[in-house]
């Protein structure tokens, strides 16, 4: 397959090179070509309130429209929105009700979607609109998990706020990223009660109480019903433990090392990752704590609520996520080599695990004898739920040096070998 050839076209805010938009980034509602489908809301005072600290928009623009514009353009448009970029088809028949979020890996920016996101348009025109996060680009992707959750969150409110049309929301995430949205899904989780009457018999058990009242709730991620929840070569699990960071060659001394500086480098996050951030407040590693629900962060519950999750893994030659941790898997229980297929469609795609809850618990049954370390705890938590785990291998690729970056594609002429796994994870994308 060949990268889309549709033009994109840029609002007047920002410069457009030959092949692909590069937007002034602005702090504003993006124009909105489905405002048509529907009346205009009404001023929303938090929104303004919101908005009151962003640079101000030509006078036109916030007179006619202040979260919409009806602006239209032929084939794919970008417009520049919240700190990020929005993707959608301008030519589309209907407004699309799916919301797509993308959120970038360590020192990314809302450009390392950029391919993706335009063979999501290209493919589903009527059926998504893909927002490219950015709220935590370049250095700012140092501050700490939490802090970069938070943000994202914020980001998606206001995305949603402005875009009535959505009533669904998947995330895509690279990376770091993949934690920054499980955090951020945990904040923006919440269940609606139903307005029918549960109905529960008075004398039946608490817990068929408890099945029968579930019904009668359905999950909600900013208000949206969750659908897709994928990740590209996440750090589950972290990156401490033997060969959880590859480059360091599965050293001893070399793993001990790097758990001991990666503040130095890479900040709160650098301490989050390998998991030495305990002894800031006395709390468990937030890693640790963020698989399993707490009060006022619903983690479990909100990964719960997604139709599907699904992990890309790198089996090798990714320097930076090792396969275990990227995949949430035991040493043991990786693919063998002898498992490991291509097919003509995915040359990429090696192997492909569906776990069910009868899996799940089968393997619970299995391992309680096991010892519980700081890696088998996380293990233990994510895998309360499902997860379709695909395998990637670049290994007789050119670009198998840089997998980290080839899985999503970050750039095209760079990464071009990862585009069929772009397109598995599309072709599979459940709206």
């Amino acid at each position: 397959m060949v990268a889309a050839n549709t033009p994109l076209h840029t609002p007047p805010s920002g410069p457009a090179t030959a092949h692909h938009p590069s937007t002034t980034l602005s702090r504003h509602c993006s124009s909105n070509p489905f405002a048509r489908f529907r009346p205009k809301p009404l001023p929303d005072p938090a929104a303004a309130l919101l908005l009151s600290h962003r640079p101000k928009m030509d006078l036109p623009r916030r007179v006619a429209a202040p979260c919409f514009g009806s602006r239209r353009s032929k084939g794919l448009k970008v417009d520049p929105d919240f700190g990020g970029q929005e993707i959608f088809y301008a030519d589309a028949k209907a407004a699309p009700e799916h919301l797509v979020i993308m959120v970038n890996g360590l020192i990314g920016s809302a450009a390392d979607w950029r391919y993706a996101a335009g063979q999501f348009v290209k493919k589903l025109p009527d059926k998504v609109i893909v927002h490219r996060s950015e709220c935590n680009s370049s250095r700012l992707t140092f501050d700490g998990v939490d802090t970069m959750g938070e943000r994202l969150a914020k980001e998606v409110l206001a995305v949603v706020r402005c875009r009535p049309e959505v009533q669904k929301i998947s995330f895509v995430a690279h990376s770091l990223g993949g934690l920054v949205a499980r955090y951020a899904i945990g904040r923006l989780f919440h269940h609606i009660p139903r307005l029918e009457s549960s109905g529960a018999p008075e004398n039946s058990s608490a817990e068929e109480q408890k099945q029968h009242l579930e019904q009668f709730h359905h999950a909600r991620i900013a208000g949206l019903e969750p659908v897709n929840f994928i990740t590209f070569a996440t750090p589950h699990l972290g990156s401490r433990g033997n060969k959880q960071f590859p480059v360091l060659g599965g050293l001893p001394f070399l793993e001990r090392g790097a758990s001991q500086t990666a503040h130095l480098v890479a900040g709160r996050s650098g301490k989050h990752l390998f998991l030495t951030d305990d002894d800031d407040d006395g709390k468990p590693p937030l890693l640790l704590r963020m698989v399993t629900d707490a009060e006022d962060l619903k983690f479990i519950s909100a990964l719960r609520s997604f139709k599907r999750r699904v992990a890309y893994a790198n089996v090798n030659y990714d320097h930076m996520v090792g396969w275990r941790t990227s995949s949430i898997r035991r040493q043991h229980e990786l693919p063998k080599s002898s498992v490991l297929m291509t097919n003509d469609k995915y040359p990429h795609i090696v192997f492909v695990e569906q776990s069910s809850p009868d899996d799940i618990f089968n393997k619970a049954s299995l391992i309680i004898d096991q010892k519980v370390d700081l890696e088998e705890e996380m293990i233990r938590g994510l895998n309360q739920v499902p997860w379709i785990r695909v395998d990637v291998s670049f290994q007789k690729s050119r670009q198998r040096y840089i997998a980290h970056n080839t899985i999503q594609v970050k750039s095209y002429w760079l990464n071009s070998d990862g585009a069929d796994v772009v397109f598995h994870m599309i072709d599979n994308f459940v709206l």
